[in-house]
């Protein structure tokens, strides 16, 4: 287990990386004995210190819900992160990639919640009961942390990614909002367009076989500590597809069929 002033050093680290736009080594090379209740202790003390400079709760992404993810950070069970006021961007917006670290796209399902939904034991049934609607969305990481440590080869791991907030950097949310039952959200899903070609398909399948499943999880980890998901709350369910990487310049479509599409353009 980590000291406390080892867990604040370790927010230190991350929040200097963010706020400089320069990535540091992972943190499992300075700690290599970090474990999952450090990880997320350390992302809860990175949100506590922004929430103490005015920022807000929106809600969660649920990340590494599909097997393609969790093949990639070689793990077998999803992760959870903040989302904040300061993370939403307009559809058809602007992004200035030099604002973040790293920068990389993922396609997703949000459910915003229109009741209170708390339990280790909630259904799939619950989470639509409890959802005002579906959007489509797309979701912005930057790994504030490198990847991979370009002095040692060193890859980071989930450990690290949960320490920095999931790599949380924002979200787009679509204008066509589904209520959850008139879609069959296994067998919706999305093309990525990257500057005009198709980079990446996927389906709401891929998120463990019904993106509602990553509302459950979410729900699952919460509930030992006390924590629910509330109304208004915009919850982001897990990537069906791979994250693509973005450069100045280019152009990212996602074309959700009768969901609609969302157009970022990176500055």
């Amino acid at each position: 287990m980590l000291t406390p002033q080892q867990i604040s050093a370790a927010v230190d680290t991350l929040h200097n990386a963010e706020l400089s736009r320069v990535q540091v080594p992972a943190l499992t090379l300075t700690y290599p004995g970090m474990d999952l209740d450090d990880a997320y202790a350390v992302q809860k003390g990175w949100v506590d210190r922004k929430l103490a400079q005015g920022r807000e709760v929106i809600g969660y992404k649920i990340g590494l819900t599909s097997r393609a993810m969790q093949m990639t950070m070689k793990i077998d069970t999803p992760d959870y992160g903040v989302l904040l006021d300061d993370m939403v961007f307009p559809n058809g917006g602007s992004v200035e990639v030099a604002a973040f670290t790293d920068l990389r796209v993922e396609v997703e399902f949000a459910f915003v919640m229109k009741n209170t939904l708390f339990g280790e034991n909630v259904s799939l049934e619950q989470v639509l009961d409890a959802t005002a609607y579906v959007v489509p969305a797309l979701e912005l990481i930057a790994a504030r942390s490198f990847r991979t440590d370009p002095a040692t080869g060193y890859t980071r791991t989930v450990i690290d990614t949960i320490a920095d907030n999931a790599a949380n950097a924002g979200i787009i949310v679509g204008d066509v909002r589904a209520q959850p039952r008139d879609i069959d959200l296994r067998w919706a899903g999305a093309m990525l367009f990257l500057n005009g070609d198709v980079e990446e398909t996927g389906l709401g399948a891929g998120v463990m076989g019904h993106p509602a499943h990553g509302i459950r999880w979410v729900c699952k980890r919460f509930a030992p500590h006390g924590i629910a998901l509330q109304p208004g709350q915009v919850i982001l369910s897990g990537s069906f597809t791979r994250p693509v990487m973005v450069r100045a310049g280019d152009h990212i479509r996602a074309d959700y069929g009768p969901l609609g599409t969302i157009d970022v353009y990176f500055s």
